[in-house]
């Protein structure tokens, strides 16, 4: 077996699994789950009957870099968003969901036979792929703490000249989960100098991209890039889904986009390891990704749900709007002393609500985990719902403090 297997640490939700054993919940509450970042909007019907539409498709085997109407769709919609004019022969590639290329990615970038071994940069807290790529890409993991004073913003500034020195690949979450913080432009130009001068690859995933609640969207990688005159985008690849954006989970559908000829290695890669989007797929995809109108609605049921939500914890829990995103990242009570798993724990039990602790999401690093003492709620289900856990939450802020 692969010895690299061992080094994997457990997924944070069997961790919330094996935290929940034994414990019988409160059967006078329904059960709600704010622990999943799993879209609960209706899928759009349009989407679905571009599915249905497309089965014919099955009868062929996808070509690995689909087809051009394709990737015009996703050249298409990046013009509209972002105001970018990619090429859709050599700058987008279909992949099966950002997950699954944000693991691909790493296999194809990270050059794990150097001594000492590689590094890819990570921020902490963190989407837990990160890390368990660049492990089975052969490098070394470097958690980036977040910023509670930026509203917990990535510190680049904590990362050493000697570890920059090292690094082949940075993961950047921006809108980020677990903590909706979006980077601004000066944060990308000061990463895109240090790629400039260690040779880094950068990947910014951004499928929190359309959920956000000012005015102003979130800025992407691809257009940091252009508003500082990097139109080649090199040595950067923006990965981004129909996941959150369509509420399409189950479809497995996204793309990655930027520099040419890391696209060209990433395409050699997935031919290989038999990465084709189904034409079926494509085809519910290209409906998505050429209407908007669907996409500001869901944008407005999220913002009515935050605007429920946060009011009911605010003065309970240190919790505030985010950036952007479907998350919620709210610290304990003080009572609690930092302890966000037992709070999580003693809420499900008395309120049957599920939340997942912050420090599941994060590392120990240089001393302290940056997820303690917080836990992330997923604003998923509907509003309703979301109000009803967040009034459970409040109440056992206020009569179950740690003891």
């Amino acid at each position: 077996m692969n010895p690299l297997l061992a080094k994997l640490q457990p997924y944070p939700f069997e961790r919330l699994r094996q935290l929940f054993a034994g414990v019988v919940p409160n059967a006078a509450y329904a059960p709600i789950s704010l622990g999943i970042g799993e879209p609960k909007h209706p899928t759009p019907a349009f989407v679905k009957d571009a599915l249905v539409a497309g089965f014919d498709a099955l009868a062929g085997y996808p070509a690995t870099a689909g087809d051009l109407k394709l990737r015009q769709s996703f050249t298409g919609w990046l013009q509209r968003r972002y105001g970018l004019a990619l090429d859709a022969a050599t700058q987008v590639l279909p992949v099966n969901g950002s997950r699954e290329a944000l693991f691909a990615l790493a296999q194809t970038v990270v050059d794990g036979t150097k001594s000492p071994a590689p590094v890819v940069v990570s921020p902490n807290p963190f989407y837990q792929i990160y890390e368990g790529a660049a492990l089975l890409a052969g490098a070394d993991v470097w958690y980036a703490p977040s910023d509670p004073a930026r509203n917990f913003a990535v510190d680049w500034d904590r990362v050493p000249a000697e570890v920059w020195a090292r690094t082949q690949l940075v993961y950047v979450c921006s809108p980020g989960n677990p903590t909706g913080a979006v980077m601004p432009l000066k944060e990308w130009r000061k990463l895109f100098a240090l790629s400039d001068r260690h040779g880094f690859v950068i990947a910014s995933d951004e499928c929190y991209s359309e959920i956000y609640f000012r005015d102003e969207p979130p800025l992407g990688g691809l257009e940091a890039a252009a508003k500082l005159g990097r139109t080649d985008f090199r040595r950067l690849i923006a990965l981004t889904s129909l996941s959150k954006r369509s509420n399409v989970p189950g479809l497995r559908s996204g793309f990655v986009a930027g520099d040419a000829s890391i696209i060209k290695n990433f395409l050699l890669y997935r031919t290989y390891h038999g990465s084709a989007m189904s034409g079926t797929v494509a085809a519910a995809s290209i409906a998505a990704w050429g209407d908007e109108e669907h996409v500001i609605a869901n944008r407005a049921h999220y913002r009515a749900k935050f605007a429920a939500v946060t009011p009911l914890l605010e003065g309970l829990m240190d919790v505030r709007l985010p950036d952007a995103s479907f998350y919620l990242w709210a610290g304990v009570p003080a009572g609690w002393q930092g302890d966000d798993a037992a709070f999580a724990r003693a809420l499900y039990a008395q309120y049957n609500v599920t939340v997942l602790p912050g420090s599941y999401l994060a590392r120990e690093w240089q001393g302290q985990n940056p997820g303690r003492g917080r836990v992330r709620m997923a604003l998923v289900a509907d509003t309703a719902e979301c109000v009803e856990a967040a009034r459970r939450i409040a109440d056992f802020c206020r009569l179950s403090p740690a003891t």
